[in-house]
């Protein structure tokens, strides 16, 4: 192709899309509003959710919920490890994505996005470990097995980071999912376009759908009617400034979700620093059960 062929091509713009339910909806409102790089320069549309947006990615979450925390742990390790796959294979992708989005040169958003990839995988290999660092047979006075092993809570509604908008997003979506929940994400306002282009990963990635839901919009907009919503079991607001997570957690405390509350590292700390287990078990349920042995005789049990 000639150059001069080049200059009289169509630009072909991108169309970004809501991810519910393993589908991509436009907004049920048909509403969209500009995104702009650190220049305040154009880069595309994002379908701006509505509460009727946030209500169906609930009801995908809470159907998708049983077949994923009844998958099995080295399953879910599995589809999250393809998830790292597929990002490394669209990396030059993501890389100016994120560099549009956070006003990163090109070799510190290549940074940001191999830092993802690996925190993806670093999660994937916790799926099956993480029930021996937070289960256990527990010492009891008594001819009893009392076991007690993790179980996830159910729908997570996920407030974004704001400024970090890959990494920060996997740092926080990664566990959730890792640890068999579902989970609603709202994607950060100002540059959601690398949530939206995950959005596409995951949907190539054997991650069922429903199990992950992405919504770009007005964060207080898409938030608040997830927080109060009665079918969510659990909230986290990385991504809410302080007013507006103590209107979330008030909304929130009418079912008793559990909430994680913003952390110092949203907004100029380091992503990359060993996130530890906070995020893997803050989403997680102990049950306790216990069995009898058995009799106990002179020399010894008896099962």
């Amino acid at each position: 192709m000639s150059s001069t062929d080049e200059q009289n091509r169509l630009s072909v713009f991108k169309t970004y899309k809501l991810y519910v339910g393993g589908k991509f909806p436009r907004s049920e409102s048909g509403r969209v509003y500009e995104v702009s790089d650190s220049k305040d320069r154009w880069l595309a549309n994002a379908p701006l959710a509505s509460r009727k947006d946030a209500r169906d990615a609930v009801v995908a979450a809470r159907k998708a919920f049983g077949g994923w925390s009844g998958a099995t742990a080295y399953l879910r390790g599995q589809i999250l490890y393809r998830v790292a796959e597929m990002l490394e294979g669209r990396r030059g992708q993501f890389v100016r994505e994120v560099a549009d989005a956070e006003g990163l040169s090109k070799s510190k958003a290549a940074e940001a996005v191999e830092a993802a990839v690996d925190r993806w995988v670093w999660y994937a290999g916790w799926t099956d470990k993480v029930a021996q660092v937070v289960g256990g047979a527990n010492p009891v006075s008594g001819p009893y097995f009392n076991l007690s092993s993790p179980e996830p809570t159910g729908v997570v509604a996920v407030v974004a980071p704001q400024e970090s908008s890959l990494l920060g997003l996997v740092s926080v979506l990664a566990p959730v999912i890792a640890t068999g929940n579902t989970a609603v994400v709202v994607a950060s306002e100002r540059a959601p376009l690398p949530a939206l282009s995950l959005a596409e990963v995951l949907a190539t990635s054997d991650v069922p759908g429903g199990v992950v839901n992405i919504l770009s919009g007005r964060t207080a907009e898409i938030a608040t009617p997830l927080a109060a919503h009665q079918d969510v079991n659990a909230v986290d607001l990385t991504g809410a400034d302080a007013g507006l997570a103590r209107d979330l957690e008030v909304a929130a405390a009418d079912n008793l979700k559990r909430v994680l509350r913003p952390q110092p590292v949203d907004g100029g700390a380091d992503w990359t620093a060993d996130p530890g287990t906070g995020r893997l078990t803050a989403f997680l349920e102990t049950k306790t059960v216990w069995h009898p042995t058995g009799s106990l005789g002179v020399s010894g049990s008896a099962y």
